[in-house]
């Protein structure tokens, strides 16, 4: 027999159809239904009878029937037993492999022209995008009363209750929370669309959006950078502003490029860049001066609108139109933390803010400044001269990746050999490479895993003509991280609706750790020890390089809440005061300047409905789990961690490595480097 052992809250159902403004089934007919169950069954089920019943008469409505329909359909699908709720349990998990397995494959054939390099984009590319083929399958499941069963027999929890309760609970009973997750509420299919819409566009937007760095001009006049080169903002511009530390031609050219790269990004950020540079090389820019020059003369620079801060509120407009149907977490913000990443906002607050407040950040900004020779400037949050490159510079490391993989396919091809220098074992690399492809992506790079066992996840990354250059590379190791994660996940938990990890933080983390060994997997020299001791201190300063973006996304979020009715411009002020505040709280004692709004530089603000938090988090775990790693083999301790299955983000991670999510290991660490490089300097 079923039992649930924990307190009802069940007064937080009936809430559900009253704020969606339904006609929820009276209290009367629910109770006298509720009764006939507990009568026919028992009181040992008392809990999920309750709850079963109230969250099911919640989203009735009188186009599903009459309240007698509501009563028959009760009595006759409420599953008493273990043998009928395993039935049941099993018979809806194929189902939904099948539905949500071809609807993924059918969405990641829509957007190929968008999102792969396989030719120009046409109208009907976008337009085809923004199809959402699922859609209408949340209206599909409750017509079809396979969500109401869901509802009678799996009740939902809170995120409270799993916290409390779910250390506690077997595979099963997290099988039946997870199912009881899939219908909290009853959206239109229309919302769903409205939202595809949006995100499709954003994506597109950002996309295209590429800086011709050829056309970047000094004040002489004087090409800065290679022929050729165009960057997307602000993953390529951030990454080139990166290999500028080791830049073969001196620190003077080196810092004048990363400059101008700031300069870039600043111009973004503030919407102050000429709409004629955007993606277009038919004219020069000197962007520190941010004048426009055609043919040598210059013209009339003319700024691009609002536009990147109309995109992020058309995002914003189509999540909030989620909000009546979810009254619990009536803002994509508390579902994104609660219901999505399952960590409450206010801890993922606090445990950024007690690393960017940290003195061993203060340490290690002041070591930095003295490895360069010179007073921190605001691009520094980019530094990456902790991580060696085997004394290799970036156009070598490019020549090196071209050669090996001229196109997809060789990259493709290569993830075995990948996979067993990294220690997976022979059975783990025939398992895992086939059920991954590698795509050539039109922008930066992501991976999209499978949602059924019988396809692959894909891998996308940017290869140019000539080759795959070095960033390119780096982005497809990390995106390999996700799809051994996502193969893993999939095919290797104990339950196919315990599939994937808790949250995103967990997948980033992976392929941080797979990114972390790109060099080695190059068979170039791994660093000496000391350089390894370095990591520790990279992996700090990467973690405080992201939260404050992180914490400007989360901000800027809740602003567009009490602030729904604003315009782009309105919004684009926020999130510039936003920006500054953060950037004055937590870096304008590291960087001795004040009221700076770099923070506000990442595109995912734009496209990715409040994703950023996700890194620095992924940064955290990746360091608890490289920790635990060491000495290890990563491909059975992988394995070993992916089989754990969706569970709650703190319970995963005490599987994983023995602790929770936690700043404090990361702190530790760098203290004790910090120390040591201290000691030796006097």
């Amino acid at each position: 027999m079923i039992r649930i052992i924990f307190g009802c809250a069940a007064l937080m159902i009936p809430l559900l159809g009253t704020a969606m403004g339904l006609e929820a089934m009276d209290d009367d007919t629910t109770g006298q239904i509720t009764q006939q169950l507990l009568k026919r069954h028992g009181g040992a089920l008392e809990i999920r009878i309750q709850r079963g019943v109230a969250q099911a008469a919640a989203f009735w409505r009188p186009d599903d029937g009459s309240p007698e329909d509501f009563r028959t359909f009760c009595l006759k699908n409420f599953a008493a037993t273990d043998q009928e709720m395993s039935v049941l349990r099993d018979r809806l998990e194929s189902a939904f492999e099948s539905l949500y397995g071809h609807f993924n494959q059918l969405d990641l054939e829509l957007k190929a022209p968008m999102q792969l390099d396989i030719g120009p984009m046409h109208p009907v590319d976008l337009a085809l995008g923004r199809l959402s083929p699922g859609a209408h399958l949340t209206d599909d499941l409750f017509a079809g009363r396979i969500a109401f069963m869901v509802l009678l027999n799996f009740p939902t929890w809170t995120l409270e209750e799993k916290i409390t309760h779910g250390p506690g609970w077997t595979t099963d009973q997290w099988a039946d929370a997870r199912l009881g997750d899939m219908f909290r509420s009853r959206v239109p299919a229309a919302v769903y669309q409205s939202i595809g819409a949006a995100m499709t566009t954003a994506e597109a937007y950002i996309s295209d959006y590429n800086i011709h760095m050829d056309h970047l001009v000094d004040g002489k006049g004087k090409p800065m950078f290679p022929a050729g080169l165009k960057l997307i903002t602000h993953w390529g511009l951030r990454d080139e502003l990166k290999s500028r530390y080791a830049d073969p031609e001196g620190p003077g050219p080196g810092l004048k490029r990363q400059r101008a790269i700031y300069a870039v990004l600043n111009h973004i950020i503030t919407q102050e860049i000429p709409g004629q540079v955007i993606d277009s090389g038919k004219v020069d820019w000197d962007p520190v001066a941010n004048k426009v020059f055609e043919a040598g003369r210059e013209i009339r620079a003319v700024r691009e609108p609002d536009t990147r801060y109309q995109h992020f509120l058309e995002v914003f407009r189509a999540y909030r139109g989620l909000d009546p149907y979810f009254p619990v977490l009536p803002s994509h913000v508390s579902r994104r933390f609660e219901m999505d990443r399952e960590i409450p906002e206010k801890e993922v607050e606090a445990v950024f803010g007690r690393l960017c407040a940290s003195e061993e950040v203060r340490r290690t900004a002041r070591l930095i400044s003295r490895r360069l020779g010179r007073p921190l400037e605001p691009f520094d949050i980019w530094y990456n001269g902790f991580k060696g490159k085997g004394g290799m510079a970036e156009a070598r490391l490019d020549r090196i990746v071209a050669e090996r993989y001229p196109n997809a396919a060789a990259f493709e091809a290569d993830i075995p050999r990948i996979l067993k220098t990294l220690g997976f074992s022979p059975e783990q690399v025939a398992f895992i490479a086939p059920r991954i492809a590698v795509d050539a992506s039109r922008g930066a790079g992501h991976a999209a895993g499978s949602a059924m066992r019988s396809a692959r996840a894909r891998l996308r990354t940017r290869v140019p003509q000539g080759g795959m250059t070095y960033k390119g590379y780096n982005i497809a190791v990390h995106e390999l991280g996700h799809c051994v994660e996502q193969t893993l996940t999939l095919h290797k938990v104990p339950r196919y609706i315990l599939n994937g990890v808790p949250n995103t933080a967990c997948t980033e983390a992976f392929a941080f750790v797979f990114q972390s060994r790109d060099l080695e997997l190059l068979g170039i020299e791994p660093p000496a020890s000391g350089q390894v001791s370095l990591k520790v201190l990279d992996t700090l300063w990467n973690a405080y390089e992201i939260m404050g973006p992180s914490l400007v996304d989360m901000k800027v979020w809740n602003w567009l809440y009490k602030n729904p009715d604003a315009d782009p411009g309105q919004l684009k002020a926020a999130v510039l005061d936003i920006a500054r505040r953060v950037w004055n709280r937590y870096y304008a004692d590291v960087f001795g300047v004040r009221d700076l709004v770099i923070l506000a530089a990442y595109s995912h603000m734009i496209e990715s409905a409040l994703y950023l938090p996700d890194y620095p988090l992924g940064h955290l775990m990746e360091f608890q789990i490289e920790s635990y790693l060491e000495g290890r083999n990563l491909g059975a301790e992988m394995e070993r961690m992916c089989a754990t299955g969706r569970v709650i983000p703190r319970m995963w991670m005490r599987t994983a490595v023995g602790e929770g999510i936690s700043e404090k290991p990361l702190l530790r660490a760098a203290a004790k480097v910090l120390k040591a490089l201290e000691t030796a300097e006097k």
